[in-house]
């Protein structure tokens, strides 16, 4: 009993600042200044939100749908293919390309701004699509989380396709790739959640408004691109509106999530 209060009592901690944000957008900017933490507004207005569709959010929205799309697609490909290589091919150097990838996870994302930044302008892809997606493609989180479900695959199981001559690709594509469901919906949930929250990436490769996020267009809002005032509401409800789908899915996928080896055969 005792644990299950404290781990209510630990939600509400995580909780209550999202909250917070909700109340506040339904204020007013007067009551929201005034009364940050209170949870029920003194007038009830859904004047933020309209005040936020009147700015460029349609714009923002679909250029972090169109990154997000292309983002998720490339990262469960290439992630769930450099697992496989590194998990069932033996090439010469695997280990240290794996030992690498765990370096690259060890290295704070905020000392590879400048290098990223310098090297999307020698490519010639700065403010552009290309400079905001291609850096993003694969990450090596997501190859660590597909090599690892990988070796816990019995190589068995691809026997009866490698005898039947099916090639390195065709098995990892029909035969073990169908069994990673669990793994792949980890990898889908994590690479959406990333590429719709990203800010960095989206600041050192554009300027252009007409290339503006929804995490660069809220980002301005709170900056103070709203001229005087803390307009409080406003920011609310943009942060508000780019929460929902991420927590959508995470409820929707959650089972899946905790279970990362669901159809993996031990040898």
């Amino acid at each position: 009993m005792g644990t299950y209060v404290l781990l209510v009592l630990l939600a509400l901690v995580y909780i209550y600042p999202f909250i917070v944000s909700l109340a506040n957008s339904f204020k007013t900017d007067t009551d929201a200044a005034n009364n940050p933490v209170s949870l029920v507004p003194q007038t009830f207005t859904t004047a933020a939100y309209q005040r936020l569709f009147e700015t460029d959010l349609p714009l923002w929205l679909g250029n972090t749908v169109i990154v997000t799309v292309i983002v998720t697609a490339g990262r469960v490909l290439f992630d769930s293919m450099a697992g496989y290589a590194l998990s069932r091919l033996p090439f010469k150097g695997r280990n240290v390309v794996y030992a690498a990838l765990i370096a690259v996870m060890a290295v704070p994302p905020v000392v590879l701004l400048i290098p990223k930044f310098l090297v999307i302008k020698e490519l010639g892809m700065y403010d552009s699509y290309s400079g905001m997606i291609i850096p993003m493609l694969a990450d090596a989180a997501g190859v660590f989380i597909m090599r690892n479900f990988f070796e816990s695959v019995s190589p068995s199981i691809e026997e009866a396709a490698k005898i039947d001559g099916a090639g390195v690709f065709r098995r990892f594509w029909s035969v073990v790739l169908p069994m990673s469901r669990s793994a792949l919906i980890t990898l889908f949930i994590l690479s959406f959640q990333a590429s719709w929250n990203e800010l960095p990436q989206m600041i050192i490769s554009t300027q252009s408004p007409d290339l503006f996020t929804l995490t660069k267009g809220t980002a301005q809002l709170a900056s103070g691109a709203l001229s005087a005032g803390s307009q409080f509401p406003i920011k609310l409800a943009a942060a508000t509106l780019m929460t929902i789908p991420v927590a959508v899915l995470f409820i929707i996928f959650q089972r899946r999530i905790m279970n990362t080896t669901a159809g993996a055969t031990k040898e």
